[in-house]
C-alpha cells in the first residue's frame, strides 16, 4: 500500500512557472569570489545535491537562497516570483543546519511547536501538528522526551521535524547528517529519501560526501570554485562527467592524455582510439589535446600482449582484493589504469604480469580541459 500523503503538505497541481530559479548569481566577501556566475532551474518536488569539496561555495549558495545572504548580483525567483530581496524569515523554508540548534531546554514536542508559536498558532493546533510531525518522522510518544535524552538520530529527526512544521515551500539541509557515525549516516540517507518523497517537497542538501549525493539525489549540482561544473542526475553524471573535475571528484575515473585526429577518433600513446559521441561532446579539432576519461568497472584486463585499437600493453603493478572487489592497477607507458572487478570475474593476473588493457570506445568519454 502506498504512504499516505500527511494533510498539511497536499498541495495544488504543479504549474510551468512553478520552481526555484537563480538567475546569475554572484556572491562576493570583500573582493574574494565565494559563488560565481550561478544559473540554475530547479523543478518543484524534486531532492536536488549540492555536492563539492570544502570551499567550494554551495553553502553560500544555499544561504543565498535561503535567505541569509545577499547576493552581489542575480536574482532568485520562486514560482516565478523574484523573492531576492524577501527576508529569510518571510521566505517560508525550513532549513536544518549541521549544528541542528535544537533548544536544550524545550521537549521534543516543544522544539517542534516552537515556529508555531511564536506564528501565533492555538494549543490544539500545535499539538496536533506536533503529532503528526512526530509520526512522520517516526518518534510517537516521544513528545514529553528531554533533548538530552534522545540519540543523535533521534534528535536529527526532531530537527527535521521542526524545519517541516511551518509547511515549507522548500525544505533546505546544510550538511546536517556530517556528525552521525557511518553506519547511522547510511539509514538517515535513506529515511530523508523516503520522507521527501512521501511528502514531495522540493529539498536541497548541501554535502561534501559523493556517495550521499549519489544516493538520495533526483538532481546533482556539482560546484568547484564558485562555479557550477555540472548538473544533471547522478547516473548521468558519473556516466558522463564534463570536466575532469567531475570525472575525478565523482566516483574514481582512469584520465589519459590523448591527441584528437578526427571527430571521433584520438590518438592514445600512439594506439587508435575511438569514442562514444553524445550531444554534449566537445567538438575537436586535429592535434587537439583533450583527457580520456573511463571508469575502473568498464576497463578490460587480458593476460599477455595485444594489439589492435582502444588496447594498450601493459605491466600489472599491484593487485588489491577488498573483498567485495578486486583492484588491478596497470602501468601504461607510465601512465596508471586501475580496473575493478567482482572477486568472480578478477582476471587471473598478478603483479609483474603482462597485460593488454582494453577501454570500450562506449565507455570511454573525452573531455577538453
Amino acid at each position: 500500500m502506498p504512504m499516505r500523503r500527511p494533510e498539511i503538505f497536499r498541495s495544488k497541481v504543479a504549474t510551468v512557472t512553478d520552481g526555484l530559479v537563480l538567475q546569475g548569481i554572484v556572491k562576493l566577501y570583500g573582493q574574494v569570489p565565494a559563488v560565481v556566475d550561478v544559473d540554475l532551474s530547479l523543478p518543484p518536488g524534486r531532492f536536488v545535491c549540492f555536492l563539492g569539496p570544502s570551499g567550494c561555495g554551495k553553502t553560500t549558495l544555499l544561504r543565498v537562497i535561503a535567505g541569509l545572504e545577499t547576493p552581489t548580483a542575480g536574482r532568485v525567483l520562486l514560482d516565478g516570483e523574484d523573492i531576492t530581496e524577501r527576508p529569510a524569515h518571510r521566505r517560508n523554508f525550513g532549513m536544518v543546519f549541521q549544528s541542528l540548534a535544537l533548544f536544550p531546554h524545550l521537549s521534543v514536542g516543544e522544539n517542534i511547536a516552537y515556529s508555531l508559536r511564536i506564528r501565533g498558532a492555538d494549543r490544539a493546533t500545535q499539538r496536533r501538528k506536533v503529532e503528526e510531525l512526530l509520526e512522520l518522522v517516526r518518534l510517537s510518544g516521544l513528545a514529553e522526551r528531554h533533548i538530552s535524552q534522545l540519540s543523535g538520530g533521534q534528535r536529527q529527526r526532531v530537527a527535521i521535524a521542526r524545519a517541516l512544521a511551518l509547511e515549507p515551500k522548500l525544505f533546505l539541509l546544510d550538511e546536517p547528517l556530517s556528525a552521525l557515525d557511518a553506519k547511522l549516516r547510511e539509514t538517515m540517507q535513506v529515511e530523508l529519501r523516503l520522507l521527501q518523497k512521501r511528502l514531495g517537497i522540493t529539498t536541497i542538501l548541501v554535502t561534501h560526501d559523493q556517495r550521499e549525493a549519489m544516493t538520495m539525489a533526483d538532481l546533482v549540482v556539482v560546484m568547484d570554485q564558485g562555479r557550477v561544473q555540472q548538473v544533471g542526475p547522478p547516473l548521468d553524471i558519473y556516466r558522463r562527467p564534463a570536466n575532469t573535475f567531475v570525472a575525478q571528484f565523482i566516483g574514481t575515473s582512469n584520465l589519459l592524455p590523448a591527441v584528437a585526429d578526427g571527430a571521433d577518433r584520438l590518438t592514445v600513446a600512439g594506439v587508435p582510439f575511438s569514442a562514444a559521441r553524445t550531444a554534449e561532446s566537445p567538438s575537436l579539432s586535429p592535434g587537439e589535446r583533450v583527457t580520456l576519461s573511463i571508469r575502473p568497472e568498464d576497463v578490460h584486463l587480458t593476460a599477455g600482449a595485444a594489439t589492435g585499437p582502444n588496447r594498450l600493453p601493459g605491466i600489472v603493478t599491484f593487485v588489491r582484493d577488498v573483498g567485495v572487489s578486486v583492484e588491478t592497477y596497470v602501468d601504461v607507458g607510465g601512465e596508471t589504469i586501475v580496473q575493478v572487478a567482482a572477486p568472480k570475474d578478477r582476471p587471473p593476473v598478478s603483479a609483474g604480469d603482462a597485460v593488454t588493457v582494453e577501454l570500450p570506445a562506449e565507455a570511454c568519454v573525452v573531455l577538453r580541459e
